[in-house]
């Protein structure tokens, strides 16, 4: 099974970090110093096949995060991010016929078109959320990659459909300081405190036909994009890939042993790998369990008994304490906070 670390060179400079690059050239911020911090310089955009790290790309993002002085840096950048000049996977979503099928897009060719956060997506009861999970292990460059992301596909989906999507967005840590750039970028909608940073719309928008929509293009695109995928590893790190495993197992007591021995090495080369993306086999545990909560308390409706049979806890009160130990927030809180 391959994965990438944070400082293996997996990803094009050509593509997200040179638009980093350029945005920092017209927001005038000393390229001297943003050398220094990502050891790159204008001449690595100008080779096609030129590859970065995560890592280098992260160090770029928040050098230009620090040194723009302006509050909406990563609104900026997301406005730009999408499409994109991805290759294939970037006409498929200019082409895309619908929410849905950009959104399907989006997530299957996710390597290509958001490197940084992993988008998911779920749909159910009538509704629709596309939530967002770190890639590499950089936490305190969290907010301003889900800032950056979630502008990007709002306003994405407000071009290719000519219209602003009622999209509500719930946010994984306290309420903003300057709430003004969200609001201008995203809208009025917007929840703190819910230990998901997702994105949520009634899945009416789903199907509804884009004006800019081109079949055949899309198709076609859709195709080049698989083959691609198909000849050349994406550049993934194992933390999704935990993720998977520990969603498919969850019923079935997961562990740090079961686990490293599907990913065929021991332990402590386990351990290790996750400590490089800075976390560790029971918070990744964790916060599966949690998700998996949410999404039985959201959409399956259930109350605490249910989810805590579901999750494998002997009674209510357990999970709940659990629960608050993850969260730092009872189950009914957030509850509410989706809601």
């Amino acid at each position: 099974m391959a994965y990438f670390s944070s400082s293996d060179p997996c990803l094009l400079a050509q593509h997200h970090a040179m638009l980093a690059w350029q945005s920092a050239q017209r927001l005038e911020v000393d390229l001297v110093g943003a050398r220094k911090a990502c050891k790159l310089d204008g001449e690595d955009f100008t080779w096609p096949e030129r590859k970065i790290s995560p890592e280098q790309y992260l160090k770029l993002l928040q050098y230009l995060a620090r040194q723009s002085h302006s509050k909406d840096t990563s609104f900026i950048l997301g406005q730009h991010m999408l499409p994109g000049h991805y290759g294939s996977a970037s006409q498929a979503l200019l082409y895309a016929q619908t929410l849905r099928q950009a959104l399907r897009i989006l997530v299957q060719f996710r390597t290509s078109l958001c490197p940084l956060l992993t988008p998911r997506l779920k749909e159910e009861n009538g509704q629709v959320i596309l939530y967002w999970m770190d890639h590499w292990g950089a936490p305190e460059m969290l907010p301003f990659l889900v800032e950056m992301h979630m502008t990007a596909v709002t306003a994405m989906c407000r071009w290719l459909s000519e219209q602003r999507l009622p999209w509500r967005y719930c946010f994984n840590r306290s309420r903003a300081q300057h709430i003004e750039q969200h609001q201008v970028h995203l809208g009025r909608d917007l929840r703190f405190n819910c230990y998901l940073d997702a994105m949520m719309i009634p899945a009416e928008y789903l199907d509804v036909p884009w004006p800019r929509a081109n079949a055949v293009s899309a198709d076609v695109a859709i195709k080049q994009a698989t083959t691609a995928a198909l000849n050349q590893p994406p550049a993934q790190s194992i933390i999704p890939q935990l993720y998977d495993y520990l969603a498919l197992n969850l019923r079935c007591a997961p562990s740090l042993e079961k686990a490293a021995q599907h990913f065929d090495c021991s332990i402590a080369t386990f351990k290790r790998h996750l400590a490089r993306h800075g976390t560790h086999f029971q918070a990744e545990l964790d916060q599966v369990r949690t998700h998996m909560a949410l999404y039985l308390f959201h959409f399956q409706e259930m109350d605490n008994e249910g989810v805590a049979a579901y999750l494998g806890f002997h009674d209510a009160t357990n999970f709940r304490r659990s629960f608050k130990r993850w969260t730092g927030q009872t189950p009914s809180l957030l509850r509410l906070a989706l809601e």
